[in-house]
Formats: structure tokens, sequence, C-alpha cells
């Protein structure tokens, strides 16, 4: 099979333009000689003109001037033309100085008059009265050569500009798609099939897109394989810390290999999370759920580690938002509010409070939960919900940077948002909100 040929995008839109030109002159010369010699026709083929003239030169011959002029002129009046009677090559002055130029030019624009031969060396000069019928200026074929030329020439822009711009939109939407979540969407195959430029770089956009998915599909099936690898030897070793303990070995080593154990188990059981929430998509099981029910479980759980560290937690609702429900998966919310609120708690000094506000926003329930901690940074705001991503230099707390990643995905599931911003004075406010589902009264 013979390949095809690849004809660049410059050469298509050069080609396409030299078209519509070229095609403008060819059709405006022909549209114009048409309608005059169809003017001109129409003029000659008018009954009795023939006549008309053979009677004209019947008076010619007969010398008698007075009776071809009112001859001429009332046929002339009758058939709505002006008629002259002129010897063959013989420049009449009689005639006005526009028909004598018409006649003597073979311009592109020159609307010459009808012309009638009588005899060998006589014509009847015909033509059309000022506003007669049939009768049109040499300016009208300009401008309507410049209208066919307006016209056809917009039409190929349009085609040029349409046969550029829709596969670029095309490209700019999946790509849109494909940063929205869309990973399996590619440009379409007519697209990148194309012989020009845009083809290529359709072609390379699937490339490119075909690698990075594969690489990001890679590195979750690593993550997950080795948090999984993990688990088995962290029970093991568990198991083995508590044997030794019995054995009456060192207590203070024991207790500190004991916690390090927790916290790597701990660590792959978030990481597992992360990858379970962000499998599911939007496949979760959804059911009316009043938030501030959530947010009272979230406290009482962490209401512990919350004394422990000597950290008084304040909720704050407004009344509009004591019976909003939301709709989702309780368990997933719990877990999101949850790791905010561990966040929360790690970067804040004992003694200071952490504040949680309930609020409705239009028709969105609002949750700001607000510590004490240094604050972040403001070039580093935008990461803090990224896995992994740590603002250690300003936060100095602990954890793996995974609690805020997994409440992000959680929310997105839920068709919610979260957002992070310092407070007025100090420390971190993250912001979460939810559609409501309905109001309860």
């Amino acid at each position: 099979m013979m390949p095809r040929l690849r004809v660049t995008l410059f050469w298509r839109v050069f080609i396409s333009i030299w078209m519509a030109m070229a095609i403008t002159l060819v059709a405006g010369n022909m549209a114009t000689h048409a309608l005059q010699d169809r003017e001109r026709a129409a003029i000659e083929r008018q009954a009795g003109l023939r006549d008309v003239a053979m009677q004209a030169l019947a008076f010619r011959r007969d010398d008698d001037g007075g009776s071809l002029w009112r001859y001429l002129k009332s046929e002339g009046q009758r058939l709505d033309l002006h008629l002259r009677l002129i010897e063959v090559d013989q420049n009449d002055e009689e005639l006005p100085q526009v028909i004598r130029e018409r006649l003597e030019s073979s311009g592109w624009y020159s609307l010459r008059p009808a012309v009638i031969p009588v005899a060998d060396d006589y014509q009847l000069v015909a033509w059309p009265r000022k506003g007669a019928e049939g009768w049109v200026d040499a300016r009208l074929y300009r401008w309507m050569e410049v209208l066919l030329a307006f016209v056809i020439i917009t039409l190929a822009c349009w085609w040029v500009a349409r046969r550029v711009a829709r596969p670029l939109k095309h490209m700019e939407s999946t790509a849109r798609e494909i940063a929205g979540g869309h990973i399996d969407l590619r440009v379409s195959r007519k697209i990148a099939s194309r012989r020009d430029e845009i083809g290529a770089m359709a072609t390379a956009f699937n490339g490119m897109t075909e690698r990075l998915c594969y690489l990001l599909e890679r590195q979750k099936h690593l993550m997950r394989d080795i948090s999984h690898d993990l688990r088995t030897p962290l029970a093991r070793q568990r198991v083995a810390i508590e044997l030794a303990s019995d054995a009456s070995a060192d207590d203070e080593m024991m207790a500190s290999i004991l916690r390090q154990n927790e916290r790597l188990d701990a660590m792959t059981t978030q990481i597992l999370t992360l990858y379970s929430v962000s499998e599911q998509g939007g496949d979760i099981q959804r059911e009316p759920v009043q938030l501030l029910h959530v947010l009272n479980r979230v406290l009482a759980d962490a209401a512990d580690y919350a004394e422990h560290r000597g950290i008084d937690c304040r909720l704050t609702v407004m009344p509009d938002s004591e019976r909003t429900l939301v709709l989702g998966d309780p368990n997933l919310l719990q877990r999101a509010f949850d790791n905010v609120l561990q966040n929360a708690l790690d970067h804040t000094p004992p003694g200071n409070p952490v504040s949680l506000g309930l609020k409705t926003v239009g028709q969105r329930l609002v949750v700001d939960i607000t510590d004490e901690g240094p604050g972040v940074p403001s070039s580093a705001l935008g990461h803090l919900f990224e896995p992994f991503y740590r603002a250690d230099k300003s936060r100095g707390g602990k954890g793996w940077g995974l609690g805020l990643a997994i409440a992000r995905d959680i929310l997105g599931l839920h068709d919610g948002e979260i957002e992070a911003f310092n407070g007025d004075r100090t420390g971190l406010v993250v912001r979460l909100s939810l559609p409501v589902f309905t109001r309860n009264v």
C-alpha cells in the first residue's frame, strides 16, 4: 500500500487562500461578462428593433435628417431606449461621451451598448435610457465582484480556521479531561491520522499521555505492593517484640522498637487508604449524612490524644447548620475530618486550642479547622494536599504527608472542595466544603 502524501499545514493554508483568490478572479470575470452579454442580447432581441433600424436607414438615405431624428426619438421613447444610427467606423460626435468610450473600449468593465448591423455601412446603436430597466452601471459590477470576492475569501478563511481550530480545541478539551482524572481519554484517531503538523502533534500527545499514564500506574502499583509486602513482616516483627518483652528483655528498648513498628504499620495503612480511595473514583455508597454527628465522632476519637497533648478542641456550630445533611459515605467523611484534625493537633503547641467551625454558605456546608501552629509559607500552601509532601521547615510536625492527600481525595469523591490558608494571626486554616443535600428543620 502506497504511503499517503504528507502536506504540511503551511502549504494547506497557502494553497487554500491561493485557490480562493483564483476562484474569485475567474468567477468574477465570468459573471461580469455573462451579465454584460445578457444585457446586450436582451436589447438586441427586442421585437421590432431591426424594423426600426431599417426605417431609420431609409430616412438617412433620403437625406431627411429631421424626420430621422424625430422617428428615432419617438421610437426610443416607445422602447425606453436611446437610439442612434451611425456609419461604420465613424466617430459620431452626436453620441454621448460615455457611449463613445464604451464603443471603443474592450476593457473588463466596459458595458458595450447593443449594436445592430443595418447595412454594410450603417449600424443602429441602442442603450437603455437613464433609470430604465436593463442598464447596469459599471460600478455595480465592481461592487458585485468585491462582494463575490468577500464571500469566497470569507468561506475559505472560515474553512481554514475550522480545519486548524477544531482539532486544537479537541486536544485542549482532551488535555483538560485527562488532567481532571479521565486518563483513559486520547485525541481522536481522525485527528491523529492527519498528514500535517496537527496530526503529528496529536500523535505525539497520545504517545506522551500513554507514557505518563503507564508511569503513574506503575507508581501506584509499586506503592500499593510495597505497602502490602510491608504489612506481613511488620506483623511478624510485632509478635517477636511481644515475645521478647515477655522474656524480660530491656523494657525501654522494646518500647522504642514497638513504637517504630506502630509508626511503620500506620504509614502502610495510610498508603493503602490513599490508593484505595483513588481507585474507587465516584463508585461509593452514598446516604444522607448529618455532618454534625460526624464531627462529634471525630472529636470523641481524638479526645484522648488532645488531652495528652494539652490541647482544647472547640466546636462552633451555626444554628442553620445543625440539621443540614450532605450525601455521601459517613465512614469516609469521618476519615477525612479525622485526618485534618489530627494534622491540626500535631502542629498546635500544648496549651493552645484547635477550633472547628460548622456553617452553611449558600448551597454548601463548610467546616473550618484552625490550629495555633506556626502556619505555612505561601509558596507551600498549594502543595499541602500532595501525597508525601511535608512543610517541615515551617511546621516541624510528624507524619508522612498522606493525611491531607487522603482528605482531598475523599472530598473529591463527594463533589466537595478542600483548601488551606494561613489564619489572620497565626496557624493554618483548612476549609472543607460539601454540597448541601437537604436542610432538616
